[in-house]
């Protein structure tokens, strides 16, 4: 079986496991309770969160460990709602993760307001550089990487925009890390990230927040994380998640990811060719090594998903909140593509373990499906 769904979750790698298995035999203690084993929970906990920090470039006091990315997206809203002035807006990019956009709308209704996307899926920086000169938002948020289509954020630059104004600025990173160097998110006010999807275990997120701020709990019934997110820490998969991270951020030092890049290329090069009418969504923007986001023709989403899955490929629609219907993409809708097409939609997307093999794998494998649905069979 091919495996090309990673902005899903990825496998847990190796390391990732060694450190969950060592952790869970050897740190016995509650890190919140006051004897040896306790202390001995907690310094390792400590210096989890002192790896985190070196990587983002913050300070480890300004990260709060949580379940998840959805969690921590939520608190972030959470804490925008309850602490935000009661007219202030909401700024973000109409192609957020729904986790993002439902808690956006829920708890700002129309006080949302969603930055324009180019055609190929960026924010549109001179509608927003534009916009801020007449109105400031309460807070700013635009991911650093599309979970659908791959397609990088100026989130760079709407950051040091975000600065020269004074308002705060947010970002999903969770496509991000893993697959682009970590350095530099620190700056950014308010960051969340998850550890599936680099290879890091499920059920662990975190949150990061501006130095010296407090976070308005989500959850309620314990000082935990400096009383900013009840609930005992799950030492074992933090320091899995640190396990991989800290491997994923070697291989990126290494350049290691170049070379997939080129391997990705290559199999959308030969994916237009071979499939006519089939569209590479995103192809003139910056976007991720490892992910395409493909229309293709002859047939639904669906009927393609379940024939490359009997044919031994594991692919998706789209943001695994919404896979396993034929729903219409909000990301490609916001990019302006028909609705006829916004059901057209397969993503494709590898890991730091793909092959070059496996992309010829899963091209000849399209090819043959392509031809075998376009002659009736």
């Amino acid at each position: 079986m091919f495996y090309f769904d990673y902005n899903a979750t990825a496998p847990v790698m190796r390391e990732a496991r060694e450190a969950w298995l060592e952790a869970t035999e050897k740190v016995h203690g509650n890190p919140s309770s006051p004897h040896a084993f306790g202390r001995a929970a907690n310094h390792a906990l400590v210096n989890a969160r002192e790896q985190l920090a070196h990587h983002l470039g913050c300070h480890p006091g300004d990260i709060i460990w949580t379940s998840c990315a959805t969690e921590s997206n939520n608190l972030a809203m959470h804490h925008f709602a309850q602490t935000l002035p009661r007219e202030a807006e909401i700024w973000l990019s109409p192609i957020e993760h729904p986790c993002i956009d439902n808690s956006a709308r829920h708890y700002f209704g129309k006080r949302a307001r969603f930055l324009p996307v180019s055609k190929e899926g960026v924010v549109d920086l001179e509608w927003f550089t534009q916009e801020m000169t007449d109105k400031r938002p309460g807070v700013v948020t635009v991911m650093c990487a599309n979970n659908e289509t791959g397609v990088i954020q100026p989130w760079r630059e709407i950051l040091s925009i975000c600065q020269a104004y004074e308002v705060p600025f947010f970002t999903d990173a969770v496509q991000w890390l893993g697959k682009m160097p970590a350095k530099d998110l620190g700056q950014c006010d308010y960051v969340t990230g998850a550890a599936h999807k680099f290879g890091g275990p499920r059920g662990v997120g975190f949150l990061k927040i501006p130095r010296g701020g407090k976070i308005t709990p989500l959850l309620l019934g314990g000082k935990q994380e400096r009383g900013q997110r009840a609930g005992t820490e799950n030492l074992p998969i933090i320091m899995a998640l640190m396990a991989a991270l800290e491997v994923r951020e070697r291989q990126l030092a290494e350049n290691q990811h170049q070379t997939r890049a080129e391997w990705k290329e290559k199999f959308e090069k030969l994916l237009l060719r071979q499939v006519p009418g089939a569209t590479i969504v995103g192809a003139k923007a910056p976007r991720l090594w490892n992910t395409t986001s493909a229309l293709m023709p002859e047939g639904g989403q669906q009927r393609w998903v379940t024939r490359l899955d009997k044919a031994g490929f594991a692919v998706s629609t789209g943001s695994a909140c919404t896979t396993g219907k034929e729903t219409p993409s909000h990301v490609l809708s916001a990019m302006g593509y028909p609705a006829g097409q916004l059901t057209q939609v397969l993503r494709f997307s590898s890991g730091w373990e793909t092959t070059a093999a496996d992309w010829e794998a899963l091209e000849k494998g399209i090819v043959k499906i392509f031809g075998e649905v376009h002659h009736g069979r």
